[in-house]
């Protein structure tokens, strides 16, 4: 079929043969109804709504400021087991591996010699006991008579230090007993202290020596356990700082453990102390922390992390992590409502976090309302609709068409 301006013309000139003027008239009446029906079918421009922006209102709050410290674990007392004689062994008296208990006998050493001393010693001291006794009595006897001179001052002055003689030689004599029986008792080699012992160093039939390097086993208590913790001598300086400050307070000295497989420590610990000295080697200051591990799952040498909070930020600011972004330098920003309900960009200070959220040291103030939602719609300086962050937005409302017909077109 055909269309456009030669068909109209066509139509135009029947209209003209059939009806005359009046035709021309109907024709260009009905050719502006078509018109005026294809523009009221075309979309009308709408003005883009103004952006809602989600904000929280940031307050000032006291803030404990967790850091994370690498560590491991030591025994809470350890001893190697050392024997203080010399001779060999005659029995292990004890299960590697085991509880044991402080004076519990670990070696028995062969205590023959020893005894032996202890018996000669024992007789040497009844012998001297015996003189001392007899040179007494002299020195007694001739006391009177040396005071009625029936016998010379000299005789009695020899009798009496003959007496003094003896009883020193009985002191002596019983000293060298006490300590051949010591040594008796040390053929019975004691747990020094109570804990767990490691295997055996030494076994029946071995020559032990009072002063040798290597000990016969190793006993170490781990309920409690220590725990020494690794933290950086400029971190410690700069914690320091702000305390003396006044801007931090000191936090408590509980501590957290996460164990080598991921896992958290059950029990929470103490912090002891630090030490007053650096490690040259590494630059770290070691913390130590207590435990209590009563089921044994803490063993010395393992590597743990431990969660504490050594200060605490009086006026700290918490902003929501959606809310702040980083430059490619690094630099964090927020965006904030502005006068006029206008978006602003701000610079700010965010050093760390706690957790879903940064700790801003600088850059916000008290009461500033932060934008944590809808930030992708928002431009600086543009205009927003502020609400609270959390609350439900409105509804968007959709244009409504007008269901009026063109009278024309009617």
């Amino acid at each position: 079929m055909k269309t456009g301006p030669r068909r109209t013309k066509g139509v135009a000139r029947i209209a003209t043969r059939r009806y005359g003027s009046d035709g021309i008239a109907l024709c260009t009446a009905l050719a502006l109804s078509v018109l005026l029906a294809a523009c009221s079918g075309a979309p009308a421009k709408r003005t883009p709504p103004t952006p809602e922006a989600g904000f929280v209102v940031v307050r000032p709050e006291a803030v404990a400021v967790p850091v994370v410290l690498a560590g491991r674990t030591a025994a809470f007392e350890m001893s190697e087991v050392r024997p203080q004689i010399s001779g060999v062994i005659r029995a292990k008296l004890f299960t590697e591996g085991a509880l044991v208990r402080a004076g519990q006998t670990l070696y028995q050493i062969d205590p023959s010699l020893y005894r032996a001393a202890a018996n000669e010693a024992q007789a040497n001291l009844h012998g001297a006991e015996a003189a001392r006794n007899s040179t007494a009595q002299k020195a007694e006897r001739l006391r009177p008579l040396a005071d009625i001179e029936a016998v010379s001052r000299q005789d009695y002055a020899d009798a009496l230090s003959a007496a003094h003689q003896a009883a020193t030689r009985v002191a002596q004599m019983r000293a060298q007993l006490d300590t051949a029986q010591i040594n008796v008792r040390f053929t019975r080699v004691p747990a020094p202290i109570s804990g767990r012992i490691g295997r055996a160093l030494a076994t029946t039939g071995a020559l032990v020596t009072a002063n040798q390097a290597a000990p016969l086993a190793t006993i170490q208590r781990l309920d409690p356990i220590y725990v020494d913790i690794q933290q950086s001598s400029a971190d410690l300086l700069k914690l320091r700082r702000a305390l003396a400050s006044g801007a931090s307070t000191p936090s408590s000295t509980a501590v957290d453990l996460t164990l080598e497989d991921g896992s958290r420590y059950g029990s929470s610990g103490t912090l002891q102390f630090a030490e007053a000295m650096v490690d040259a080697s590494t630059g770290t200051v070691t913390l130590r922390a207590r435990f209590p591990n009563p089921d044994g799952l803490l063993l010395p040498g393992m590597y743990v992390r431990a969660l504490l909070s050594q200060a605490t930020v009086a006026r700290g600011l918490l902003v929501p992590q959606a809310g702040v972004s980083r430059d490619p330098k690094g630099g964090a920003t927020v965006m904030v409502v502005g006068p006029g309900n206008t978006a602003m960009r701000r610079d700010i200070i965010a050093e760390r976090t706690i957790g879903d959220q940064w700790l801003v040291t600088g850059g916000l103030k008290p009461g500033d309302r932060v934008i944590v939602e809808g930030l992708g719609k928002i431009k600086p300086g543009g205009k927003i609709v502020p609400v609270a962050a959390g609350s439900k937005p409105a509804a968007d409302r959709k244009p409504q068409r007008s269901s009026q017909r063109s009278p024309i077109a009617g």
